[in-house]
């Protein structure tokens, strides 16, 4: 009998992986590794953005309070939830890249878009002086670029992405 779900191999082509980067927290390598396991559960080929923010929801509580909880955020996890029935059908088989990010081509795995969002994550951290980056750092990043999936995603959930990343500005996130 084959199983349901499929397995996922312990180390990706090229020997590396995003959820083992040494600039990660315990708290962000179960974020790519609870990504990791929803792209592959929805077909995809690599995580993206959507993925990120999808999973940072349901492991950060601190990344969860910015949306202040209620309609708001259960109108986007309603959404988040409904991509591998509904809209983001349209997504399989295709790479999320805006061309706006240089691809980073170490992280396998990851979108492009999904990639250059966990180099602005650390870039973020470093710039406040944290030797590894938080979920907060990490959502803000998701949404840095107007054409990331994370982005149409909180769009579609109504949800204004640029005040959303304006308050992430100036907001410090705890260091856990």
């Amino acid at each position: 009998m084959q199983p349901r779900i499929p397995r996922q191999s312990v180390s990706e082509p090229g020997g590396h992986r995003a959820d083992h980067d040494v600039r990660l927290g315990e708290e962000l390598a179960a974020v790519v590794s609870g990504a990791r396991r929803r792209a592959v559960r929805d077909g995809d080929r690599q995580i993206d953005t959507a993925h990120l923010l999808h999973s940072l929801l349901e492991h950060d509580p601190e990344v969860r309070a910015v949306f202040e909880g209620g309609p708001q955020l259960a109108r986007l996890l309603a959404y988040l939830v409904q991509r591998s029935i509904g809209y983001g059908l349209r997504w399989q088989g295709s790479v999320e890249d805006s061309g706006a990010v240089p691809v980073v081509t170490e992280a396998d795995g990851l979108s492009p878009l999904a990639a250059g969002a966990m180099e602005y994550a650390h870039e973020r951290a470093a710039g406040r002086g944290a030797d590894r980056a938080n979920g907060v750092d990490l959502l803000a990043a998701v949404v840095t670029d107007p054409e990331a999936r994370a982005v149409e995603v909180l769009t579609r959930a109504g949800i204004d992405t640029e005040a959303l990343l304006t308050g992430l500005e100036g907001r410090v996130p705890d260091s856990h």
